[in-house]
């Protein structure tokens, strides 16, 4: 096909070859763009030279664990890297590369880097931040990066200080598996085949637990109904890595568990080896920088006695034994500057070092004392105090020795819970733990960053002990956070963490289930040289921070009294026997205890929050419609609340949640929520409104989220009224009580009901309708849901609901007297006249002078005579009221004596005959109340005066007449 170009000029045909655009390498001009030519448009020319295929030579190595499928793969990805292996299990394939720098280390320390990476393309997802780029490391990367850390660490050679940078990087992940334990192992498989010495390889696995059964390998699904998240890491024989999250699982179980998972480990070193056999290079040689022997002795000559003075005297505190081993150091270097040793000057800190740990663990291992003077198995005094902050909704305040917690609690609703961007896990987390470790704590000068590794992971550590006992999120839907800052730090500040973040969660009112502790354990051990075994060893309970630094691990454990919740281990040699790691269960489990009885002395209780100052939380449900009005255009009306109380809302399916600093900013709150939105109207309640018109006849006023309520004038003032206009004003703010609705559908109000009476009252009068109202009968709508059968659907009858005042028989509203009373036998002659129409009107089930809410109805009823021409209230008639009775009888309780409030279709009594009419009875049922029974078609009508009979009510009349059917009337 000719180009644009050819076909505007047909001279450009004639171009020698060498310069036309595809000699020289371009794409056609279109679009006004220019490129070079694609590998197909080139092989149409025959004149183009033709790329070969590359091949690229790959390993593999497939095995199974549990009923998973494993496979670690290198040669096809980053084949320039020092070792690189993809690890899949299933569509989760995980990257992971390492890398040495080059030439000659001159430090004193092991600069280990692992970064690990979840990068957003590995789910299908487009990053939603403004930069649609991943941004700084996220606390679960950080977390992941030090699980692959701890256990690759210590296997690295003494003196190999060459820094070494680990990266791991999801490819895919299907969602189902979590990539921190194939990312491990990935990591293990890349150092065994790189050219680094390291001690490998070794295997990482996961173990979970429900019902009692343990699961190898646990999907991300089955450990949301796991009690128990195991991750172990181990060589063939040692341990080098735990890390637990569950849900009080006891000692025996969790040994248990470790037990299984060492051997299910153990599977993943042997296709490790194989593939290293296959693809692995040569291990270099490289300068290890090792203690001179000469150095080492002529040290420890000039130390060992002073430092072994210091380590006996159990007076010393942290900071003047540091004092004092820093003096001992500046005298072995002036000898050694009087020596002018230079080699031996570069190496004393070190060989100090080395010096100290060698006389702690002998007196550790000969003499059982430590160097506080403390026995093995002791706890340091504790200081326990809660609610040492009054103002924050929870504090504590925890010391154990000189370590020193402060914890604080801060409530949230529940759309102050935390977004995650994770590829697996949930998407938002409720309970947060945030832990900081200022540079005071140690009496240091330091610049305060961004996440450190170790804040977060000493954060995430505590978090995981305390969740465990939180309420559920039905019972409990609040967003925590717990602000954890170490004050003092010698050890174990994570686990202090644990102990006043429980305290500071019951202070705040929160309910758990119990308390939680956590200590931490050592090990100082000694090692036979030639065999590499250990000949002794000694298990230290509540480690100091230089017995920590000193010795061989750091094994966390958090649990309550019936058992363990969290659980981190961090080791230093290569490895540690788990049948040691085990035994170390015990010690923990006895020193958690005597914690947990401190603790519980102090507070034992979550707290009931009395003081008005305290915070405040309250939960509404709304219809998402009112919401919508709530949030306003933008949601610019929730904020202009926010601004205006210094509250915080937050809005979900149907929920509304407050958070307010205290009482009077909860109740600003909610008067402005009730004003937008409105709430359910209640006889009786007082509401808040503002004079939107004034008539004649009285005053038009707005409340309840833009709801039009009826102040009639007499309802103004207990004193005559002659103007509306000379007690209220548009636009005037006024609390009124509502006491029904009129029978054009208007809410009837009432000024006068909140004003003090007269003193010219006497008590016998006639309570007005304010007092009324407060004690006003239930009435219900009559049913009128009817089967096709004939018979009364139980379904219809309206439930019971307050009303206000009730107007029969032309009874004025304001008045008290009692609404189904029948003071004449006139009237029941009238009653059985207009019976027939009654029975004829038409049915419905809708509740009656419902009002149009956002909240479930309440019902008001009108004037019964309405209620008759409406067609809304229906007589029953004797047969439907024989099924009713046949039907629900046995679910009916007979009440005498009843009142106005109890009497409802179905109820039963005990009545008297108070007359005897022609076509039936007025009967007393109590109370001042008085019914009516029909005399039935060939039924029984010889009854007496003062008979007792069982009835029961089955409908009202128009004039709001109780009728009522014999219970035994066959």
């Amino acid at each position: 096909m000719a180009s644009m170009a050819n076909r505007a000029n047909p001279l450009l045909n004639n171009l020698p070859h060498f310069l036309t655009w595809r000699a020289l390498g371009f794409r056609t001009i279109c679009s006004g763009r220019m490129g070079f030519s694609s590998q197909s448009q080139r092989q149409l020319d025959p004149e183009s030279p033709v790329a070969g295929t590359k091949v690229l030579e790959t390993f593999k190595e497939e095995f199974e664990i549990g009923d998973r499928l494993i496979t670690l793969e290198s040669g096809k990805i980053a084949r320039f890297a020092n070792g690189a292996v993809v690890l899949g299990m299933e569509e989760t394939k995980v990257l992971s590369t390492v890398a040495a720098a080059k030439g000659d280390a001159v430090r004193d320390f092991l600069p280990l880097t692992v970064d690990y990476q979840e990068k957003q393309f590995a789910q299908g997802v487009i990053p939603n931040t403004f930069m649609r780029r991943e941004g700084a490391p996220k606390e679960r990367e950080l977390l992941c990066g030090r699980i692959i850390d701890r256990p690759i660490r210590p296997l690295f050679p003494a003196g190999f200080y060459h820094e070494v940078q680990v990266t791991a990087s999801v490819l895919s992940s299907d969602g189902k598996q979590d990539p921190d334990v194939l990312a491990a192992n990935a990591t293990s498989a890349a150092l065994m085949l790189s050219d680094i010495p390291w001690a490998g390889p070794i295997g990482v696995i996961r173990i979970g637990r429900i019902s009692g059964q343990f699961i190898v390998n646990p999907t991300m699904d089955e450990l949301s109904l796991s009690d128990l998240n195991l991750v172990y890491a181990c060589t063939r024989d040692k341990t080098l890595m735990i890390d637990v999250q569950a849900r009080e699982i006891s000692e025996k179980d969790l040994e248990a568990g470790l037990r299984l998972a060492h051997p299910e480990a153990v599977k993943y070193i042997e296709p490790q080896i194989k593939l290293a056999a296959k693809a692995g290079k040569h291990k270099k040689e490289y300068k290890l920088s090792m203690m001179p022997d000469r150095t080492l002795e002529k040290v420890g000559k000039l130390a060992e006695a002073p430092i072994e003075a210091v380590f006996t005297d159990p007076t010393y505190g942290k900071f003047e034994r540091g004092e004092a081993l820093e003096n001992i150091t500046q005298d072995v270097k002036k000898v050694l500057e009087e020596e002018c040793d230079e080699e031996s000057l570069r190496l004393l800190p070190k060989a100090v070092d080395t010096v100290r740990k060698k006389v702690v663990r002998r007196r550790i291992i000969a003499e059982g004392f430590r160097l506080d003077g403390r026995r093995l198995d002791e706890v340091r005094p504790l200081y326990c105090e809660a609610g040492n902050l009054p103002m924050l909704h929870g504090s504590s305040l925890f010391n154990r020795g000189d370590t020193q917690v402060l914890c604080t609690v801060t409530l949230g609703a529940p759309g102050d819970a935390q977004r995650l961007e994770s590829i697996v896990g949930p998407p938002k987390k409720r309970f947060m733990l945030h832990y900081s470790f200022p540079p005071f704590c140690i009496n240091e000068v330091g610049k305060r960053g961004g996440l450190n590794r170790r804040e977060v992971g000493h954060g995430t550590l505590a978090e995981k002990a305390l969740l465990a006992v939180l309420p559920p999120e039905d019972d409990f839907p609040y967003t925590v956070r717990i602000n954890s800052e170490v004050m003092a730090s010698d050890g174990s500040t994570s686990m202090a963490t644990v102990c006043g973040g429980s305290m500071a969660l019951m202070d705040a009112g929160i309910p758990l289930r119990e308390h939680v502790a956590g200590v931490s354990v050592g090990l100082v051990s000694e090692v036979d040289q030639s065999t590499g075994s250990i000949k002794d060893y000694r298990i230290l309970t509540d480690i100091l921070g230089l017995e920590d630094h000193l010795g061989d691990m750091d094994f966390k454990i958090a649990g309550t009294q019936r058992g363990i919740t969290a659980i981190q281990l961090d080791i230093k040699p290569a490895g540690i026997p788990l049948d040691i790691i085990c035994e170390s269960l015990e010690p923990a489990r006895k020193g958690r205890i005597q914690i947990l009885d401190h603790m519980e002395r102090e507070i034992s209780v979550p707290r009931t929050q009395d003081d008005r100052n305290s915070p405040r939380l309250a939960t509404l449900k709304y219809s998402n419609d009112a919401l919508r009005r709530l949030l306003g255009p933008l949601g610019a009306l929730k904020r202009k609340i926010e601004d205006e109380t210094g509250a915080r809302i937050s809005v979900s399916d149907g929920t509304l949640t407050i958070v307010a600093k205290n009482q009077s900013v909860m109740e600003k709150v909610l008067e402005k929520v009730d004003f937008i939105l409105g709430r359910e109207i209640e006889i009786g309640g007082i509401y808040k409104g503002r004079v939107s018109s004034i008539k004649e006849y009285g005053a038009f006023v707005e409340f309840n989220g833009g709801q039009q309520g009826l102040l009639h004038i007499s309802e103004l003032s207990h004193e005559p009224v002659s103007r509306v206009s000379d007690v209220v004003s548009i636009g005037q703010q006024l609390s009124l009580i509502c006491i029904g609705q009129d029978v054009r559908g208007n809410v009837k109000l009432s000024l006068k009901a909140t004003l003090p009476r007269p003193r010219s009252e006497t008590n016998n009068v006639v309570e007005e309708s304010v007092s009324s109202t407060k004690e006003a009968p239930s009435i219900w709508a009559a049913a009128g849901d009817l089967s096709s059968n004939g018979q009364q659907n139980q379904s219809s009858i309206s439930e019971k609901l307050p009303a206000s005042k009730y107007e029969a028989g032309g009874i004025n509203a304001s008045t008290s007297s009692p609404p189904i009373l029948i003071r004449s036998a006139a009237e029941c002659d009238e009653e059985e006249k207009s019976a027939g129409l009654v029975q004829n009107s038409k049915a419905t089930s809708r509740p009656v002078g419902a009002l149009e809410t956002d909240h479930k109805p309440k019902t008001f009823h009108q004037d019964s005579s309405v209620l008759a021409k409406s067609g809304l209230l229906q007589t029953i008639n004797d047969k439907m009221s024989k099924s009713f009775l046949q039907k629900e009888g046995d679910k009916t309780e007979v009440r005498s004596p009843v009142t106005a409030k109890t009497l409802k279709i179905g109820t039963k009594v005990t009545a008297k005959v108070y007359q005897i009419r022609t076509g039936g009875l007025v009967l007393d049922l109590g109370g001042g109340i008085r019914g009516m029974y029909r005399f039935e078609t060939n039924g029984k009508n010889d009854f007496e005066v003062d008979d007792e009979l069982q009835v029961v009510c089955v409908s009202f009349s128009s004039k709001g007449i109780p009728v009522m059917s014999l219970v035994d009337d066959e």
